[in-house]
């Protein structure tokens, strides 16, 4: 059995200037997963971890929006295949909306930010950092909403937590879309497409079957919601997503129990898989749901001899208050 608990407290200084801390329980080299198991390994009933996952300043003033510090992932996704929902990046974002009176294209969003993975107290070119450029597009009442993005990753690990043999650089494209098909019940559809850019065919610490698994594609078809007491959810999602098509140990740790502990990191290693999610789900209360979730994959190259293959069901309880 595992739990997480989160406590918050946001300040609205005037309409311009806001600030937030968030604390939550979790690993603190686990950035992907608040949760724990009950007798994790903190012997004879000592304290569990709990740190800041957010802490922030924000500015705003009409169309424009910033903030500074550690918050939320700021650039549109449906899911958490390419960047874990429990991830929080440190850096700057800068945010731009407008509004057009038209049905064709209802609002634009540009959304561009710089975030330091990890400072190496040297030239910023040394550190290993990640940027991100996004257009986000909504047209016909709201209905559908187009996101492409390019994300680029400077000096990134092989290995997490100080355990890496050789960095790499990513630069990938991503082209996100979001179609409402009907409001009663509600149905939507959505789909995600990444590309890396990058050519590893001269980088020789990658082994050879990896060098071009770069593209990755997710898809989900859903139907309800789980806003109100009574209300139901049902989802299907299919992932195929190659190994440097997303920073593997940036993106969720549901779907498997893949990780780097035989090298040192308790981070999850979720990409170079395909699989299905199928999620039921119940709302007890506003702000009190059920969800079970069903997971299947199977590895598209192996590591070792043997492809990596994982079942697994889990039963969410969601509360919040």
């Amino acid at each position: 059995m595992r739990y997480r608990a989160r406590i918050a407290a946001y300040y609205n200084h005037n309409e311009h200037f806001s600030f937030g801390l968030r604390l939550r329980t979790g690993d603190p080299k686990k950035q992907q997963d608040p949760q724990l198991t009950l007798g994790d390994g903190f012997k004879e009933f000592s304290t569990i971890p709990i740190g800041f996952e957010r802490a922030f300043a924000g500015f705003s003033f009409n169309w424009f929006s910033a903030w500074v510090g550690k918050n939320t992932y700021p650039f549109e996704k449906t899911n958490e295949l390419f960047w874990s929902d429990n991830v929080f990046p440190e850096g700057i974002l800068l945010r731009g909306k407008f509004k057009f009176e038209n049905k064709f294209i209802e609002s634009l969003q540009v959304n561009t930010g710089h975030f330091i993975i990890e400072s190496k107290g040297t030239s910023l070119d040394a550190d290993s950092y990640f940027e991100g450029l996004q257009l986000v597009t909504t047209h016909w009442n709201n209905k559908l909403m187009l996101f492409p993005s390019f994300y680029y990753f400077n000096n990134i690990s092989n290995i997490p937590d100080g355990n890496e043999t050789y960095t790499v650089d990513y630069a990938i494209i991503h082209m996100g879309a979001k179609i409402e098909v009907a409001k009663k019940p509600n149905i939507t559809f959505a789909m995600d497409f990444y590309e890396n850019l990058k050519d590893y065919s001269s980088n020789d610490s990658i082994s050879q079957q990896f060098k071009n698994q770069k593209k990755g594609i997710v898809t989900t078809a859903s139907i309800g919601h789980l806003n109100k007491k009574g209300d139901w959810k049902a989802l299907v999602t299919y992932t195929h997503l190659e190994r440097f098509a997303a920073v593997d140990f940036m993106a969720q740790n549901d779907w498997a129990r893949w990780d780097y502990n035989s090298q040192g990191s308790p981070d999850g290693r979720l990409t170079n898989f395909k699989g299905f999610e199928v999620m039921a789900g119940y709302a007890l209360a506003a702000n009190m749901n059920l969800k079970m979730r069903f997971f299947t994959v199977d590895q598209i190259k192996p590591f070792d001899i043997a492809k990596e293959t994982g079942n697994r069901v889990r039963l969410d309880f969601n509360i919040q208050f």
